[in-house]
């Protein structure tokens, strides 16, 4: 009876310890994540975004000046007044330009009439010189005579030419005068809304040096953004990306547009580079109005209901672009097979493209190597197939098609069909044992905040992010600041 009652003891005591056991490896777990941030990974919508700063301009605009000089007297519009074509839109005094109208009419009819009295002075010379020319013929007069008849009629004949010439200069600054008097009156050029007067009722103005400008009118249905974009982000854009931006006072209304044009000339302020950047936008409720200051937002690329990690949960793996192949590491070796060999062919032709004269010569050298050495030795147990680890065959003319696709158009933007690159990166994951364990996963769009990915994680995983802040001490194993060994060794830059 007592040997019964002793193993019951010693079986108590043994679960009692058991269970103490497997309680302090339990907490021993959740003390060693309670030193972390833990995230779960969700889904939602992620853009990368090139941030700038712009001014709204009217597209299409005009500004208005005067052709002669002279007094304004009269502005028949003001700012904000909607015209039409060819309605009036301010008069300059016309009483020198009508009186020199006038003094070239008078002067052209002296002309007229002096043509005239010179067409009577011709009919006398040709009468006088065929009355010689028949005298002579009968011997009833002299040659002198018969002469000097013939020479009054070419003259005659000449002062009336020179008249005539006379009378079409006139006519021709007569012209130019009642021009002048007519640009007296101004109408606009087109249709619109008059957005600025720079120049008021009674000013003199001086037309002789350079034309003075009146007013401005703008046609406000379509506005253009002008973007001032760092030399630094202006890589990413491409012709046609979507962009929005808001306004101050606007309450976080968006405005949307797509990239129409990069201007080529930079300008450099501070000795930063600059590129502006236009696209339009449709203002058919005149809600944006001129040299309004914008915050830009370039879509570089965009992702809905993707699966989200915070950025500082991710190292990024070296030479992890699928898309760079051997030519992001500048040499190329059996790993640039391997990366070429999971890659699309337009990811091949971009790789291909990128390489230099003779990394493309190696790269053909070793795969013809490679070759031979199937075909002679066959392949060591275990090893891969040299057509599954050689370089894709890429041709000058296949990597020079890629080429063209890359080209810029005449917007000095590169083209939209270029293809994106993914990358790889490596996070820790909290499993519902609360192990931690290391995975590499697949990245799309990233920000400086978020990452897409595209496979190694699922909705709902635990990923470490960093350190508490309480844990944030000198006694930290070392790395980025808030990182867990092994993290944040890559540091992040928004695409």
């Amino acid at each position: 009876m007592l040997n019964r009652y002793t193993l019951t003891g010693a079986l108590i005591v043994l679960l009692a310890l058991g269970g103490y056991w497997g309680w302090q490896k339990i907490n021993a777990k959740k003390n060693a994540l309670n030193q972390y941030q833990v995230t779960a990974i969700e889904r939602g919508d992620i853009e990368d975004l090139v941030t700038a700063t712009g001014t709204v301009q009217p597209l299409e605009y005009v500004d208005v000046g005067a052709q002669v000089s002279g007094q304004l007297k009269k502005l028949h519009v003001e700012i904000g007044s909607v015209v039409k074509e060819g309605d009036l839109l301010a008069e300059i005094d016309p009483t020198v330009l009508r009186a020199t109208v006038d003094a070239r009419r008078a002067g052209l009819r002296n002309q007229i009439a002096s043509k005239k009295n010179q067409e009577a002075q011709l009919a006398l010379a040709e009468i006088q010189y065929t009355r010689q020319k028949n005298l002579f013929a009968e011997d009833a007069t002299t040659r002198e005579s018969l002469q000097t008849a013939e020479t009054t009629l070419r003259s005659a004949r000449a002062q009336i030419e020179a008249i005539q010439a006379q009378i079409e200069q006139t006519e021709s600054s007569l012209r130019a005068d009642e021009a002048n008097l007519n640009y007296a009156k101004i109408y606009a050029p087109m249709s619109g809304t008059v957005v600025s007067v720079t120049a008021r009722q009674g000013q003199t103005l001086n037309a002789n040096q350079s034309a003075p400008t009146i007013l401005r009118v703008a046609d406000l249905s379509t506005m253009t953004v002008q973007t001032q974009v760092s030399e630094a982000e202006v890589g990413k854009l491409r012709k046609d990306m979507e962009v929005y931006f808001t306004t101050l006072g606007s309450q976080g209304r968006r405005w949307y547009g797509k990239l129409r044009k990069l201007e080529p000339t930079p300008t450099v302020t501070n000795n930063v580079v600059l590129y502006n950047a236009l696209f339009d936008v449709p203002n058919r409720n005149q809600a944006l109005l001129p040299n309004m200051t914008t915050q830009v937002f370039f879509i570089a690329s965009s992702a809905k209901d993707a699966l989200l990690v915070p950025t500082a949960a991710v190292t990024l793996t070296r030479g992890g672009s699928r898309a760079a192949g051997a030519a992001g590491t500048g040499t190329v070796g059996a790993s640039a097979g391997n990366n070429f060999a999971n890659m699309t062919p337009e990811q091949r032709r971009a790789a291909f493209e990128k390489m230099s004269p003779e990394e493309r010569a190696a790269m053909r050298e070793r795969r013809q190597r490679e070759r031979g050495e199937g075909n002679g030795s066959g392949t060591e147990k275990g090893a891969a197939p040299a057509a599954a680890t050689a370089a894709p065959a890429v041709d000058d003319k296949t990597a020079g098609a890629a080429s063209e696709d890359a080209q810029p158009d005449s917007s000095g933007l590169p083209g939209a069909n270029q293809q994106a690159q993914n990358k790889t990166g490596t996070v820790r994951v909290v499993d519902g044992d609360n192990n931690i364990e290391t995975r590499t996963i697949e990245l799309g769009v990233t920000t400086r905040v978020q990452m897409q990915v595209l496979s190694g994680l699922k909705e709902g995983d635990r990923v470490i992010t960093g350190f508490k802040q309480a844990q944030q001490d000198s006694s930290r194993p070392s790395g980025v600041a808030g990182m867990p060994p092994g993290m944040g060794g890559t540091p992040m830059r928004s695409r």
